[in-house]
């Protein structure tokens, strides 16, 4: 089975996500056993962005690795895992939010694809990019 990595590499619809994690020096960690489940944002989420905000990012890969890592929690929750939670904590340290009464969101970002298994994790594609705070 591919890993979290090769997953977003071979769909498609995470171009920008796949260029930032290689940029922030995430793509061995990623590749990496874990378990670990990850609220991937597509690349429409990262077009809503304000213009130039990515490309920013890209210039400060230590900024773009905490966001990165925002979206990042260790261990393997499928969306049935996270039906009584409130909270799960990133690997940046921040809480992220989660909701599952009506549909299934974390944060302020939907989830439009939830429970892709990959050798590594899960993996929940969102709609917007996730930010701290």
């Amino acid at each position: 089975m591919p890993d979290i990595v090769d997953i977003a590499v071979g769909a498609g619809s995470f171009n920008t996500l796949v260029t930032a994690v290689k940029v922030a020096d995430l793509v061995a960690a990623l590749k990496s056993p874990g378990p670990f489940t990850v609220f991937a944002p597509n690349d429409d989420a990262f077009a809503k962005l304000p213009p130039g905000t990515v490309e920013s990012l890209v210039k400060s890969p230590p900024q773009l690795g905490r966001i990165l890592t925002f979206h990042v929690v260790s261990g393997r929750y499928k969306q049935a895992d996270l039906q009584t939670m409130d909270a799960l904590t990133s690997l940046e340290g921040s809480p992220i939010p989660i909701d599952c009464r009506d549909g299934f969101e974390v944060k302020n970002a939907t989830v439009l694809a939830a429970d892709i298994e990959a050798d590594n994790g899960i993996i929940h594609v969102i709609d917007t990019v996730m930010l701290m705070g």
